[in-house]
């Protein structure tokens, strides 16, 4: 296949067209994340590498291969993706059963979760969320009556989902699994399934997860600990009252970047997982909410690109960023849901701000795909004017007509 002949570059002038509000909170989270990865992850860095900037150094890296990969994903239509959803599809579906092949997958605190690409180890869950994305969005629109009228309609989605849910619980990657199939459940609401397919598979899905949740002893301990975390302080209930004590000690306005207490090996994975307790303990709560606040303002403009879409009938478009806008939506809940005590211990990072390479540079490629979107959204909408301006011109022209008989 001939690369080249797919791609579409975009010119200088079209880049600098792209949504400025979009692109403007886009920066402003990259940045903050930087500058949070460098300041959780200081002490860990200089007592495991002797480098107080090793974790900050690699997610500049992981920054660099994100924006490349990205910008390469923007210079490819929006159309050829649509006809890539289910090749696309069924090579994440590849990677998620590689990944639990001994040898291949790679095993983190019991969990077989990446694949070593020597450069960074990529996590085959975040290419399936995308990937899936991209794949339901097209089959809507390919199977639109039938996901309205039929039930058999939204059948597929849902069976190619259980697929991808059974890989990934056998990592184990609950947390992932939970946005992958709330994602898919969403679009096809947003796509027009009847409300009683809607209510049915919401029942089913939380019916499938509650009894995967409660199937291993280490959930029900998670779940108990989240109810009460300070039953058990130093032990099982030690990372969750640690996040807590963050949020105490950052109170409004924060003990200052770097100032953190909680990351001095107090709270486990403060550069990843918990990287939220850290930003609200050195920026306090009105920091916290600042950030929300850029995260907020970016997926609005998301959800309206992918309005724009809809409105000009570019529905695989309208779909696709409705669904990245989703995958990022659900995980910044979880997360800050996570951190802050309302959900039990999940496995999943803050978009963009959370130290990982797979993370950054497959939410960066999705969020690229979105400025590509926007791109060619303004590409027609000069057509639409003149196809406006022509009618209006007729309209006029015919009043005449009757006015002069």
């Amino acid at each position: 296949m001939n690369i080249r002949a797919i791609l579409e570059p975009i010119s200088y002038k079209e880049f600098r067209q792209i949504d400025p509000v979009f692109t403007a909170s886009v920066a402003c989270v990259l940045v903050l994340g930087i500058v949070m990865v460098s300041s959780a992850s200081i002490f860990l860095s200089e007592t495991k590498y002797g480098h107080p900037f090793y974790f900050m150094a690699r997610q500049v890296i992981y920054l660099m291969i994100g924006l490349g990969f990205g910008y390469f994903m923007m210079s490819i239509p929006t159309e050829t993706l649509h006809k890539w959803g289910v090749p696309l599809m069924m090579f994440s579906l590849l990677l998620l059963i590689l990944v639990l092949v001994p040898g291949i997958g790679k095993t983190v605190n019991g969990s077989r979760r990446w694949i070593n690409l020597l450069v960074f180890n990529l996590q085959a869950s975040e290419v399936a969320k995308v990937c899936m994305v991209v794949y339901v969005s097209g089959y809507l629109v390919r199977r639109a009556d039938r996901v309205r009228q039929q039930l058999i309609g939204s059948g597929m989605p849902m069976v190619v989902s259980f697929l991808f849910l059974i890989c990934l619980l056998l990592e184990p990657d609950f947390g992932a699994s939970v946005v992958l199939i709330g994602t898919v459940i969403a679009l096809l609401f947003i796509a027009g399934a009847p409300i009683y397919q809607f209510i049915g598979l919401v029942i089913a899905v939380i019916g499938a997860l509650g009894v995967v949740a409660i199937s291993e002893s280490y959930r029900v301990k998670r779940l108990m600990n989240f109810v009460d975390p300070w039953a058990d302080p130093y032990n099982e209930g030690y990372q969750l009252s640690q996040a807590l004590i963050a949020y105490g000690r950052g109170e409004w306005f924060g003990l200052g970047l770097g100032n953190s207490v909680q990351k001095l090996a107090y709270l486990p994975e403060a550069h990843t997982d918990f990287v939220f307790s850290i930003w609200v303990e050195e920026t306090g709560m009105f920091g916290g909410l600042l950030l929300l606040g850029v995260f907020a303002v970016m997926l609005a403009r998301v959800f309206k690109i992918g309005q724009t879409a809809m409105r000009q009938e570019r529905l695989f478009q309208g779909y696709m960023c409705f669904g990245f806008a989703i995958l990022i939506l659900a995980q910044v809940i979880i997360n800050v849901g996570v951190n802050t005590g309302f959900l039990p211990t999940k496995g999943l990072t803050l978009p963009l701000i959370s130290y990982g390479g797979s993370s950054l540079i497959i939410t960066l490629a999705s969020l690229f795909v979105v400025g590509r979107v926007d791109i060619e959204n303004r590409r027609l909408e000069p057509i639409e004017e003149k196809e406006k301006t022509s009618s209006r011109g007729r309209k006029a022209k015919d009043m005449m007509e009757i006015g002069d008989v």
